[in-house]
């Protein structure tokens, strides 16, 4: 009787399990991706990544940068969504976050621009916040980004100082897409490989994309195969220096503070973006957070350098540098986490570009709408120098403006 008993329960347990799971909700999805929930009562922050969140470079930063949020600001959940193409696909993912109700969406790829002004125009009350690009309505549609160029800039000093120690004056430039963000960040290097190795010169490879280790590694062998000592990367994985592990030269990693692993990473101008959702989750909780242009230097805590920054020591390739380069780049980065050096001053004239042109006179400096465009810039928004020259060491054409 009582083994008859143990079964009936059992099977009526075995049913209500089944009814209930086929009761609960089920995730939504979207064009294949699966939508997070938002938790009540806290203020939902999501991210959309253009990358894996744990690609080693750009969304690893990101996604690092909304646990710092999570862990600092009280009351906030957070959630992401992977791998997001441009474009149509994420004006879907965009919307349904926005549906489903979270507070701040923050959109992490140039191509997200359009489709998130978009979205936010239909929803006025949720903060759309788009980094890099150029746009905003002032309202509820944001701009975000940093002076990377301010990184590149030092990153530059001592790619020159290390291919001229080596006694190979030639330096590689991995590029993704020909905008204004890649070709003001190419700028950066050049300039600063300029101080410490005028007779340098940077090659330029353009990969067409953000996130693919295999073209990122065929592009850093191109370049080294090409007589390239340091190549620089503008896209996404630590590909570069595995690279130049291989072939026993020098790689820049980028984005992420961890990118720079192997022994053959010279360095790796990083994002930390913790403190900058910090701080603007912090303000729109307050009501004290202005949706506009948000551009950020040094002295925000947002950008790095590694082997130079706090805590950190410095990488085999830079330690065998001169005392004296060593000096300067410690020096002006002093002078940029105190706000007496930003990306104005990275563009300060007399500038001239590989044609033998003067693009910024003596005594000139960039404006914001020249380092974020090409000519003539956005209606109301033009720019006076824009972002449409190769600076003097760049032995690469320029793209074409024209589709």
């Amino acid at each position: 009787m009582l083994r008859k008993i143990a079964l009936r329960f059992t099977i009526l347990s075995v049913i209500f399990v089944m009814v209930a799971a086929s009761c609960a909700p089920k995730p939504e999805t979207v064009g294949g991706f699966q939508i997070p929930e938002i938790q009540k009562g806290k203020f939902n922050v999501a991210a959309v990544l253009i990358g894996p969140h744990d690609d080693g470079g750009w969304s690893q930063a990101h996604y690092e940068g909304l646990v710092y949020v999570e862990q600092n600001v009280p009351n906030v959940h957070v959630a992401y969504i992977e791998n997001v193409p441009e474009g149509a696909d994420s004006e879907q993912i965009f919307r349904s976050l926005a549906r489903k109700g979270f507070d701040l969406i923050l959109g992490t790829s140039f191509g997200y621009m359009d489709p998130m002004e978009t979205v936010a125009g239909e929803f006025p009350d949720i903060t759309f916040i788009h980094i890099s690009g150029y746009k905003s309505n002032m309202t509820n549609f944001g701009n975000l980004f940093g002076a990377m160029e301010d990184m590149k800039y030092l990153a530059g000093m001592i790619a020159g100082a290390r291919a001229k120690a080596d006694g190979n004056p030639k330096l590689g430039y991995m590029a993704t897409f020909p905008i204004p963000e890649e070709i003001r960040l190419g700028n950066a290097i050049a300039l600063g490989m300029k101080k410490t190795c005028p007779e340098c010169t940077i090659d330029v490879r353009w990969i067409n994309t953000w996130h693919d280790p295999v073209a990122e590694k065929d592009a850093a062998a191109s370049l080294f195969d090409a007589g390239a000592q340091v190549v620089f990367t503008g896209a996404d994985t630590p590909a570069v220096a595995d690279v130049a592990q291989e072939k026993g030269k020098w790689g820049i990693t980028y984005d992420w503070s961890g990118s720079c692993k192997v022994e053959r990473c010279l360095t790796a101008p990083y994002w930390n973006w913790g403190p900058v959702y910090t701080s603007i989750t912090d303000g729109l909780i307050a009501g004290t957070y202005k949706v506009g242009w948000d551009y950020f230097d040094a002295d925000s805590g947002g950008l790095g350098l590694y082997g130079f920054m706090e805590g950190q020591t410095l990488t085999t390739g830079e330690a065998g540098l001169p005392a004296e380069v060593l000096q300067m780049v410690r020096d002006t980065l002093a002078q940029m986490l105190a706000g007496n050096f930003n990306r104005f001053d990275v563009f300060s004239g007399p500038i001239v570009d590989n044609k033998g042109n003067t693009v910024v006179p003596a005594g000139e400096k960039f404006s914001q709408p020249d380092i974020d465009q090409f000519p003539p810039g956005a209606p109301g928004l033009e720019c006076t120098y824009c972002m449409y020259w190769w600076a003097d060491g760049i032995t690469a054409e320029l793209p074409s403006l024209t589709p």
